[in-house]
Protein backbone atom coordinates (compact mmCIF):
# COMPACT_ATOMS: atom_id res chain seq x y z
CA UNK A 1 0.00 0.00 0.00
CA UNK A 2 1.34 3.09 -1.42
CA UNK A 3 1.63 6.03 1.90
CA UNK A 4 -0.19 8.57 1.25
CA UNK A 5 2.52 11.01 2.18
CA UNK A 6 4.48 9.69 -0.64
CA UNK A 7 3.17 11.32 -3.50
CA UNK A 8 3.09 14.74 -4.87
CA UNK A 9 -0.33 17.03 -4.81
CA UNK A 10 -2.33 17.17 -7.08
CA UNK A 11 -1.11 21.10 -7.87
CA UNK A 12 -0.92 22.03 -11.78
CA UNK A 13 2.53 22.73 -12.50
CA UNK A 14 4.22 21.28 -9.66
CA UNK A 15 6.96 18.64 -9.39
CA UNK A 16 7.40 14.87 -9.84
CA UNK A 17 5.92 13.32 -12.80
CA UNK A 18 4.24 16.71 -13.83
CA UNK A 19 7.13 17.84 -15.52
CA UNK A 20 7.33 14.82 -17.68
CA UNK A 21 3.91 14.74 -18.72
CA UNK A 22 4.27 18.20 -19.94
CA UNK A 23 7.96 17.54 -21.72
CA UNK A 24 7.59 14.25 -22.31
CA UNK A 25 10.91 12.21 -23.43
CA UNK A 26 12.13 15.53 -23.50
CA UNK A 27 13.20 15.98 -20.39
CA UNK A 28 14.95 12.30 -19.60
CA UNK A 29 17.45 13.54 -22.68
CA UNK A 30 18.15 16.47 -21.17
CA UNK A 31 21.45 16.13 -19.51
CA UNK A 32 21.28 16.88 -15.29
CA UNK A 33 25.49 17.72 -15.50
CA UNK A 34 25.62 20.99 -15.29
CA UNK A 35 29.63 21.10 -14.72
CA UNK A 36 31.28 19.89 -18.28
CA UNK A 37 34.57 19.10 -17.41
CA UNK A 38 34.12 18.62 -14.23
CA UNK A 39 35.86 15.52 -12.34
CA UNK A 40 34.96 13.95 -9.53
CA UNK A 41 36.69 13.26 -6.68
CA UNK A 42 37.35 8.97 -6.29
CA UNK A 43 34.72 7.36 -4.43
CA UNK A 44 35.86 5.27 -1.45
CA UNK A 45 33.28 2.77 -1.99
CA UNK A 46 30.84 0.81 -4.70
CA UNK A 47 28.85 3.62 -6.37
CA UNK A 48 25.08 3.72 -6.22
CA UNK A 49 24.85 1.59 -9.93
CA UNK A 50 26.80 -1.67 -8.31
CA UNK A 51 24.47 -4.83 -7.64
CA UNK A 52 24.21 -4.68 -3.89
CA UNK A 53 24.14 -0.80 -3.74
CA UNK A 54 20.94 -0.45 -6.09
CA UNK A 55 19.21 -3.10 -4.27
CA UNK A 56 19.61 -1.11 -1.46
CA UNK A 57 18.29 1.98 -3.05
CA UNK A 58 15.15 -0.05 -4.57
CA UNK A 59 14.73 -1.05 -1.06
CA UNK A 60 15.03 1.93 0.52
CA UNK A 61 12.68 3.78 -1.76
CA UNK A 62 9.98 0.74 -1.59
CA UNK A 63 10.52 1.54 1.91
CA UNK A 64 8.61 5.06 1.72
CA UNK A 65 6.86 4.64 -1.41
CA UNK A 66 5.45 1.47 -0.35
CA UNK A 67 5.98 0.55 3.11
CA UNK A 68 7.40 -2.63 2.21
CA UNK A 69 10.92 -3.40 1.55
CA UNK A 70 9.89 -6.12 -1.17
CA UNK A 71 10.00 -3.16 -4.12
CA UNK A 72 9.59 -6.46 -6.61
CA UNK A 73 6.22 -7.38 -5.36
CA UNK A 74 5.06 -3.64 -6.93
CA UNK A 75 5.58 -4.54 -10.32
CA UNK A 76 1.92 -5.43 -10.28
CA UNK A 77 0.76 -2.80 -7.58
CA UNK A 78 -1.71 -0.15 -9.11
CA UNK A 79 -4.02 1.85 -7.68
CA UNK A 80 -5.81 5.26 -8.12
CA UNK A 81 -4.43 6.99 -4.91
CA UNK A 82 -6.67 10.39 -5.40
CA UNK A 83 -3.72 12.95 -6.31
CA UNK A 84 -5.24 14.13 -9.47
CA UNK A 85 -2.61 11.90 -11.25
CA UNK A 86 -4.93 8.97 -12.41
CA UNK A 87 -3.43 5.32 -11.90
CA UNK A 88 -0.19 5.04 -9.56
CA UNK A 89 1.39 1.63 -10.58
CA UNK A 90 4.28 -0.37 -10.75
CA UNK A 91 8.05 0.08 -8.99
CA UNK A 92 7.92 3.26 -8.93
CA UNK A 93 4.90 4.72 -9.42
CA UNK A 94 4.08 5.45 -12.83
CA UNK A 95 0.78 7.82 -13.24
CA UNK A 96 -1.83 7.23 -15.98
CA UNK A 97 -1.82 10.94 -15.84
CA UNK A 98 1.49 12.49 -16.30
CA UNK A 99 3.14 10.38 -19.31
CA UNK A 100 5.59 7.98 -17.69
CA UNK A 101 2.99 5.87 -17.98
CA UNK A 102 2.01 5.78 -21.39
CA UNK A 103 5.69 5.59 -22.23
CA UNK A 104 6.15 2.53 -20.19
CA UNK A 105 3.22 0.82 -21.47
CA UNK A 106 4.28 1.97 -25.04
CA UNK A 107 7.98 0.27 -24.67
CA UNK A 108 6.06 -3.11 -23.46
CA UNK A 109 4.33 -2.73 -26.66
CA UNK A 110 7.22 -2.49 -28.95
CA UNK A 111 8.86 -5.12 -27.22
CA UNK A 112 5.94 -7.56 -26.99
CA UNK A 113 3.28 -6.51 -29.85
CA UNK A 114 -0.22 -7.55 -28.39
CA UNK A 115 0.19 -8.14 -24.88
CA UNK A 116 -2.47 -7.51 -22.33
CA UNK A 117 -2.24 -3.77 -22.15
CA UNK A 118 -1.49 -2.93 -25.66
CA UNK A 119 -5.09 -2.22 -26.21
CA UNK A 120 -5.15 0.75 -23.91
CA UNK A 121 -2.48 3.29 -25.26
CA UNK A 122 -5.01 4.87 -27.13
CA UNK A 123 -6.99 5.48 -24.11
CA UNK A 124 -3.63 6.36 -22.43
CA UNK A 125 -2.83 9.12 -24.51
CA UNK A 126 -6.00 10.70 -24.22
CA UNK A 127 -6.18 10.97 -20.10
CA UNK A 128 -2.95 11.82 -20.33
CA UNK A 129 -2.69 15.27 -18.20
CA UNK A 130 -5.65 14.31 -16.19
CA UNK A 131 -6.94 11.90 -13.27
CA UNK A 132 -9.41 10.61 -15.79
CA UNK A 133 -9.99 6.74 -15.90
CA UNK A 134 -11.83 6.62 -19.49
CA UNK A 135 -11.40 3.55 -21.56
CA UNK A 136 -9.25 2.20 -18.66
CA UNK A 137 -11.72 0.95 -16.53
CA UNK A 138 -13.13 -1.29 -15.68
CA UNK A 139 -10.09 -4.12 -16.55
CA UNK A 140 -7.37 -1.83 -16.71
CA UNK A 141 -6.27 -2.67 -13.32
CA UNK A 142 -6.90 -6.34 -13.42
CA UNK A 143 -5.06 -5.89 -16.86
CA UNK A 144 -1.88 -4.30 -15.44
CA UNK A 145 -1.25 -7.17 -12.86
CA UNK A 146 -1.88 -9.64 -15.50
CA UNK A 147 1.36 -8.24 -17.52
CA UNK A 148 3.17 -7.61 -14.00
CA UNK A 149 3.70 -11.52 -14.25
CA UNK A 150 5.74 -10.84 -17.61
CA UNK A 151 8.97 -10.75 -17.42
CA UNK A 152 9.11 -8.75 -20.16
CA UNK A 153 7.15 -6.17 -18.64
CA UNK A 154 8.89 -6.17 -15.87
CA UNK A 155 12.15 -5.55 -17.18
CA UNK A 156 9.98 -2.72 -19.58
CA UNK A 157 9.27 -0.91 -15.67
CA UNK A 158 13.30 -1.81 -14.46
CA UNK A 159 14.29 -0.22 -17.79
CA UNK A 160 11.81 3.04 -17.82
CA UNK A 161 13.09 3.56 -13.91
CA UNK A 162 16.59 3.87 -15.03
CA UNK A 163 16.58 5.59 -17.98
CA UNK A 164 14.40 8.17 -16.28
CA UNK A 165 15.00 8.41 -12.60
CA UNK A 166 18.37 6.20 -11.44
CA UNK A 167 20.67 6.41 -13.94
CA UNK A 168 19.98 10.56 -13.99
CA UNK A 169 20.44 10.92 -10.54
CA UNK A 170 23.80 8.65 -10.12
CA UNK A 171 25.46 10.30 -13.06
CA UNK A 172 24.96 13.67 -11.75
CA UNK A 173 25.68 12.16 -7.93
CA UNK A 174 29.13 10.69 -9.51
CA UNK A 175 29.83 14.16 -11.22
CA UNK A 176 29.28 16.44 -8.09
CA UNK A 177 32.14 13.40 -6.58
CA UNK A 178 29.07 11.76 -3.68
CA UNK A 179 29.56 8.69 -2.63
CA UNK A 180 26.76 5.62 -2.44
CA UNK A 181 24.73 7.81 -0.21
CA UNK A 182 24.79 10.99 -1.89
CA UNK A 183 23.61 9.30 -4.99
CA UNK A 184 20.72 7.95 -2.69
CA UNK A 185 20.03 11.26 -1.89
CA UNK A 186 19.85 12.67 -5.25
CA UNK A 187 17.78 9.32 -6.72
CA UNK A 188 14.98 9.29 -3.56
CA UNK A 189 14.80 13.13 -4.71
CA UNK A 190 14.36 13.03 -7.98
CA UNK A 191 11.77 9.74 -7.44
CA UNK A 192 9.37 12.02 -5.44
CA UNK A 193 9.64 15.18 -7.30
CA UNK A 194 10.84 14.35 -10.86
CA UNK A 195 12.92 16.87 -12.48
CA UNK A 196 12.36 20.57 -14.11
CA UNK A 197 12.62 24.15 -13.64
CA UNK A 198 10.22 24.27 -11.21
CA UNK A 199 11.16 25.46 -7.40
CA UNK A 200 10.56 22.23 -5.73
CA UNK A 201 12.39 19.92 -8.71
CA UNK A 202 15.17 17.89 -7.84
CA UNK A 203 17.66 20.21 -10.27
CA UNK A 204 16.18 23.20 -7.74
CA UNK A 205 16.90 21.63 -4.95
CA UNK A 206 20.43 20.94 -5.89
CA UNK A 207 20.70 24.75 -6.94
CA UNK A 208 19.56 25.80 -3.32
CA UNK A 209 21.92 23.16 -1.68
CA UNK A 210 24.81 24.57 -3.26
CA UNK A 211 24.09 28.06 -2.36
CA UNK A 212 25.21 27.22 0.74
CA UNK A 213 27.46 24.28 0.58
CA UNK A 214 29.70 22.76 -2.54
CA UNK A 215 30.40 19.38 -3.21
CA UNK A 216 32.98 17.29 -3.16
CA UNK A 217 33.93 17.69 -6.88
CA UNK A 218 33.86 21.51 -6.13
CA UNK A 219 36.25 21.23 -3.25
CA UNK A 220 33.58 20.74 -0.55
CA UNK A 221 33.13 18.58 1.89
CA UNK A 222 30.75 15.82 1.63
CA UNK A 223 29.08 15.27 4.99
CA UNK A 224 28.46 19.57 4.88
CA UNK A 225 27.01 19.22 1.19
CA UNK A 226 24.63 16.76 1.51
CA UNK A 227 23.48 18.33 5.14
CA UNK A 228 22.71 21.24 2.77
CA UNK A 229 20.98 19.27 0.03
CA UNK A 230 19.19 17.33 2.40
CA UNK A 231 17.92 20.75 4.51
CA UNK A 232 16.99 22.00 0.44
CA UNK A 233 15.05 18.75 0.26
CA UNK A 234 13.26 18.89 3.18
CA UNK A 235 12.25 22.62 2.60
CA UNK A 236 10.57 21.54 -1.06
CA UNK A 237 8.91 19.07 0.56
CA UNK A 238 7.13 21.38 3.23
CA UNK A 239 5.91 23.17 -0.09
CA UNK A 240 3.08 20.46 -0.46
CA UNK A 241 0.71 18.83 1.67
CA UNK A 242 0.98 16.04 0.38
CA UNK A 243 4.97 15.87 1.39
CA UNK A 244 4.52 17.48 5.00
CA UNK A 245 6.01 14.40 6.44
CA UNK A 246 9.43 14.18 6.08
CA UNK A 247 10.61 10.71 7.82
CA UNK A 248 11.81 9.67 4.49
CA UNK A 249 14.80 12.12 5.47
CA UNK A 250 14.76 12.77 9.29
CA UNK A 251 14.72 9.47 10.24
CA UNK A 252 16.55 7.97 7.14
CA UNK A 253 19.16 9.91 4.85
CA UNK A 254 20.11 11.70 8.36
CA UNK A 255 20.63 9.08 10.12
CA UNK A 256 22.78 7.32 7.86
CA UNK A 257 24.34 10.68 7.16
CA UNK A 258 24.72 11.53 11.18
CA UNK A 259 26.73 7.54 11.38
CA UNK A 260 28.98 8.72 8.79
CA UNK A 261 28.03 6.12 6.06
CA UNK A 262 28.66 8.07 2.77
CA UNK A 263 29.22 4.53 1.38
CA UNK A 264 25.60 3.03 2.47
CA UNK A 265 26.97 0.08 3.79
CA UNK A 266 24.55 -2.36 5.82
CA UNK A 267 23.66 -3.11 8.71
CA UNK A 268 20.95 -0.07 8.04
CA UNK A 269 18.71 1.06 10.56
CA UNK A 270 15.88 3.92 9.86
CA UNK A 271 11.93 4.66 10.14
CA UNK A 272 9.70 6.46 7.41
CA UNK A 273 6.35 7.38 8.62
CA UNK A 274 7.38 5.71 12.16
CA UNK A 275 7.43 2.18 11.16
CA UNK A 276 10.75 0.50 11.17
CA UNK A 277 13.17 -1.19 8.89
CA UNK A 278 16.19 -3.23 8.75
CA UNK A 279 18.56 -4.52 6.40
CA UNK A 280 21.43 -6.76 7.81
Amino acid sequence: MVHPNSRAAAVPGVPRRTVLALLGAAVAAVPLLDAPGATAAPAAGPGLDDPAKKEIAMQLVSSAENSSLDWKAQYKYIEDIGDGRGYTAGIIGFCSGTGDMLDLVQLYADRKSGNVLAKYLPALRKVNGTDSHSGLDPDFPKDWRTAAKDSVFQQAQNDERDRVYFGPAVAQGKADGLRALGQFAYYDAIVMHGDGDDATSFRSIRKRALRTAKPPAQGGDETAYLNAFLDARVWAMKQEEAHSDTSRVDTEQRVFLRNGNLDLNPPLDWKVYGDPYHIG
